[in-house]
C-alpha cells in the first residue's frame, strides 16, 4: 500500500524514499568508523539518538509524496518550511470542480476557550443541513464564475481567484525524516485541525514500514512523552522522594540504562 485516500477527494501517495533505519545507524556511527552492529544494538542506538535529540542522523532518510488536499489545509501544511514542494498551478491548468465538503459529524460550533478550534457542543440537525447547503451553494456559485471567465477567455491566473479555500490542490512534497517526524508531532496532536490530522495519519502509516525502529522511538520519546518545567519536576521529586526505592530495576519496554537514567532525573534537584 503506497496510497491512502483522505477526506472526500484527497490522498497521500508515497512516490519514493531514500534510506531506512539502517541509514540512520550508518550516519550515527560514521564518527566512530564502525560498521553496522547487531539488530539489537542498532535499535538501542536509534532509541538513544531519539531520546537525546541527536537529530542529524535522521536527516539522512528522506521521503517524497504526492498529496492532494484542500487549499486551506495546504496553507497550514506549507508552514513546515523544511520541505521541497512543487504545487499544481492554476495559472497553467484548469482546476477540477473538486471542493471539500465536511461530513456533518465534523461540523461544530466555535470553541469558547480555543480561538482556533471547535467545541464539543452538539449542533441541531436544521443548522447542520443549513451549513452544508450554504457550503454547496457557495461552491456552485464559485464554479459558475470560474468557468464563465474561462469561457470568455479571461486568463486562468485571474479566473482562479474566484475559487474558495476548499478547492483541492495537489503537490509533490519531499522532506527528511527528522523534519517529517516534527511535522507528525504537531499534526497528529489532538489539538491539530481534524482535516490535517487525516493527512498526517496517512503519512504515518506510509512511513512506519520503512523506518519501524525510528518510528517506535519517536512514538515513545516524542509523540507519547511529556516535558515538565523546572517547577513541575520539583513537585514530582517531592512527591516521589520517599518512594524512589520502589522503582523497578527492570522493565520490558525500556533498557536498564534508561531506568537508571530515569531514577537519576528523579533524584536530582
Amino acid at each position: 500500500m503506497n496510497k491512502i485516500k483522505c477526506l472526500d477527494h484527497g490522498f497521500v501517495k508515497l512516490i519514493d524514499h531514500m534510506g531506512d533505519d539502517q541509514a540512520v545507524v550508518q550516519a550515527a556511527r560514521v564518527s566512530y568508523g564502525d560498521g553496522t552492529k547487531t539488530a539489537t544494538k542498532d535499535r538501542g542506538l536509534i532509541r538513544y539518538l531519539m531520546r537525546h535529540r541527536h537529530t542529524s542522523p535522521f536527516e539522512m532518510v528522506s521521503f517524497k509524496f504526492h498529496c492532494k488536499m484542500p487549499i486551506f489545509i495546504a496553507r497550514q501544511w506549507v508552514r513546515h518550511r523544511t520541505a521541497s514542494i512543487n504545487e499544481i498551478s492554476g495559472r497553467y491548468s484548469i482546476l477540477p470542480e473538486e471542493q471539500y465538503v465536511p461530513e456533518k459529524n465534523h461540523l461544530a460550533y466555535q470553541s469558547t476557550d480555543n480561538k482556533q478550534g471547535r467545541s464539543d457542543e452538539n449542533i441541531p440537525q436544521d443548522v447542520l443541513n443549513k451549513t452544508i447547503d450554504s457550503i454547496n451553494d457557495g461552491f456552485k456559485a464559485a464554479n459558475r464564475a470560474y468557468h464563465s471567465m474561462l469561457d470568455d477567455n479571461i486568463a486562468r491566473e485571474i479566473a482562479r481567484i474566484s475559487l474558495p479555500l476548499s478547492q483541492y490542490t495537489e503537490w509533490y512534497w519531499k522532506m527528511d525524516l527528522h523534519n517529517l517526524l516534527h511535522f507528525l508531532q504537531l499534526r497528529l496532536h489532538a489539538h491539530a485541525q481534524y482535516e490535517i490530522r487525516v493527512f498526517a495519519e496517512a503519512i504515518m502509516e506510509l512511513i512506519k514500514p520503512i523506518v519501524p525502529i525510528s518510528y517506535e522511538a519517536f512514538d515513545d520519546y516524542i509523540l507519547n512523552s511529556h516535558t515538565f518545567s523546572g517547577a513541575e519536576m520539583s513537585i514530582l521529586r517531592g512527591f516521589l522522594k520517599e518512594r524512589l526505592h520502589e522503582l523497578p530495576t527492570e522493565h520490558p519496554s525500556i533498557s536498564k540504562r534508561e531506568l537508571q537514567s530515569f531514577k537519576r532525573i528523579l533524584e536530582d534537584g
